[in-house]
């Protein structure tokens, strides 16, 4: 049976309106040690203000308190926040790449907001209600139709070139924890008619310390049509060896929208991160790409320069610029898990 598409995603790299933010304020995401909520604050308003410089930024808010003491922040670290606005839309947590709206177009070229449901990867961090209800309330601001697939489905799981191919991972995609009653197959069918993915890519499973079964942004991106960054571990005693490996075997062999294979380029891994005995998702794929800049996370590690060097060279077009993430990932997460950007 032919899907049909009825709307298409556009690439990250594509003309952006502005990039959604969900204030950090879950305190508890970040505190397993005193202190740690407030390093991380630091660097979010610095990644919000300097991201704020190149393009619009939008961010949710529980109230104005929480307004007031966003702007405090960014403030401080020395940006101007009149490029930011905001938003009394009240969340759970920050991460709203999964919980914020993906953006696509219909036939019309019209602008529409997807309302995937949102289960905090598998029912793990409840409560999770809040952040579920972020497309209806931003649909509602913006003024802009929304559609509810009526399936679980978050941003980090899938990366699209804007052609029609698509890449995810099975581990993520078809865990019985997000749509136990459907299988590849189904799943398949509403990337296509949702998204206009018409090549669906499947990788295997997803770097470790990975709460979301395996995010494809913390593996793989796309830098252009036809281009995919490729995450790898050179250190054969380090756990992410073999997975990465076999994630880029299978890389090799897939094709693009085109029937051509990808041009693939390596992005290390920085060392590992261990905190209290537990090893943090620490990755340089989680970059976003906006207007005039790629924001990419950083680790106080030895190939910081080098994974930043190679993205530079990806993106003649934009300036890559360093965040440090080394307090940021404590919260399993980075810039990518984030935000999530509204095209023009």
């Amino acid at each position: 049976m032919q899907i049909k598409i009825e709307y298409t995603m556009p690439a990250e790299w594509e003309n952006h309106a502005c990039t959604w933010f969900s204030w950090a304020q879950n305190q508890d995401t970040w505190t397993q040690e005193d202190g740690k909520y407030d390093k991380m604050i630091i660097d979010y308003a610095t990644l919000i203000g300097t991201l704020a410089q190149f393009e619009k930024v939008c961010v949710n808010v529980a109230d104005i308190e929480m307004e007031k003491y966003a702007i405090s922040k960014i403030q401080t670290n020395g940006f101007n926040t009149s490029n930011i606005s905001f938003f009394y839309h009240p969340t759970n947590d920050a991460w709203c790449r999964d919980h914020g709206p993906i953006f696509v177009r219909n036939k019309e070229n019209k602008k529409v907001i997807l309302n995937w449901e949102y289960n905090a990867w598998g029912g793990k961090y409840p409560p999770f209600d809040l952040d579920n209800q972020i497309p209806n309330l931003i649909s509602k601001k913006l003024n802009l139709p929304m559609i509810s697939p009526g399936i679980v489905l978050e941003g980090g799981s899938i990366e699209v070139n804007g052609k029609g191919t698509l890449l995810t991972t099975r581990a993520c995609l078809l865990n019985k924890n997000r749509n136990p009653h459907l299988n590849q197959t189904q799943i398949e069918a509403y990337l296509t008619q949702y998204l206009g993915a018409t090549n669906i890519l499947w990788l295997e499973d997803g770097i470790v310390g990975d709460d979301t079964d395996g995010h494809i942004d913390d593996l793989n991106r796309f830098v252009n049509e036809t281009t995919v960054v490729n995450i790898i571990e050179h250190n054969k005693a380090d756990e992410n060896y073999h997975i990465l490996k076999e994630n880029a075997e299978t890389l090799s062999t897939l094709k693009d929208q085109d029937g051509k294979f990808f041009n693939i380029i390596e992005l290390p891994m920085p060392k590992p991160l261990i905190v209290d005995n537990t090893r943090l998702p620490a990755s340089y794929a989680n970059f976003l790409i906006a207007n005039g800049v790629v924001l990419v996370p950083t680790f106080e590690d030895k190939n910081d320069d080098l994974a930043l060097n190679i993205l530079q060279k990806c993106f003649h077009d934009r300036k890559v610029l360093g965040i440090n993430c080394k307090n940021i990932v404590w919260g399993l997460g980075t810039i990518h898990c984030l935000s999530q950007q509204e095209p023009l």
